[in-house]
């Protein structure tokens, strides 16, 4: 029997039946779990089902919204977002278990580092690593700000943590392909919404630009042949959100112009 901690944790889920098992099995020194599912229809809602009974279907309209419906059901006073495909090992429970028995005092939140698995292999390199975000915080403290890459904002200290937590990410290339067609598209009708304009320097230039900062400075290079086909990906990913920024401009003028 693993001792629970003080802390509410939230999970969104889709369509994830890959992955969920192993991190709703990660979970279970949470004092509360509450799963927000957007739809699934693989399975995943069945395995929520036996970890937990606060589990919530809502249709997906944007990260943040999603993310701050499910924070909002929470009700512990710490609460904490972990993603479908990741997993929280042994030693990062007993580093904050050991925090919350020294006492937490005027930490409103922890910044946490995570490892990625990818193609048969930790990534330790490059863009993916190191990873982190804000993902424990005082539910008073914290709000979920921000369109395709939401996060959350603490109000107040912040401290890191040493021990990271694991994400296993893409299922293949061909998923991760998928998944760049997918997130493409909403950064570019990110871009729109907030009245960016398209620019050809950034179509050009910041895809090598990412080239420059993650495989050659942050030595991508040394995670082999996984590590190209991250920066490879990273940089096609850069180019289409650009691409496709410039389509829905050229399409949104045609339709003022009555040319469609």
């Amino acid at each position: 029997m693993v001792d629970k901690l003080p802390i509410s944790v939230y999970v969104l889920t889709f369509n994830n039946l890959r992955t969920i098992e192993r991190c709703l099995k990660s979970l279970s020194w949470a004092e509360e779990l509450v799963v927000v599912d957007s739809g699934s229809t693989d399975g995943t809602f069945e395995i929520c089902q036996r970890y937990t009974d606060k589990i919530f279907r809502k249709e997906f309209q944007g990260h943040r919204d999603q993310y701050q419906y499910a924070a909002d059901l929470t009700t512990g006073e710490w609460i904490m977002f972990v993603d479908a495909d990741e997993e929280i090992p042994p030693e990062w429970v007993e580093e904050i278990g050991q925090k919350f028995r020294d006492g937490i005092g005027d930490v409103d939140g922890f910044f946490v580092y995570r490892r990625t698995y990818y193609l048969g292999k930790w990534i330790r390199h490059g863009g993916w690593y190191p990873d982190g975000e804000i993902r424990l915080y005082r539910r008073h403290k914290g709000r979920w700000e921000g369109g395709l890459h939401a996060k959350v904002e603490v109000e107040g200290k912040v401290v890191p943590l040493k021990s990271q937590y694991l994400h296993y990410t893409y299922r293949d290339i061909s998923d991760q392909i998928q998944t760049i067609d997918r997130y493409s598209q909403i950064a570019a009708e990110d871009m729109a919404g907030r009245g960016e304009k398209f620019s050809v320097f950034k179509l050009f230039f910041h895809p090598p630009f990412r080239f420059i900062k993650e495989y050659l400075l942050k030595f991508g290079f040394r995670d082999g042949l996984p590590g190209i086909i991250i920066i490879v990906s990273t940089m096609f990913y850069v180019f289409m959100k650009y691409a496709k920024l410039w389509e829905i401009n050229r399409l949104k003028k045609e339709r003022e112009d009555g040319s469609l």
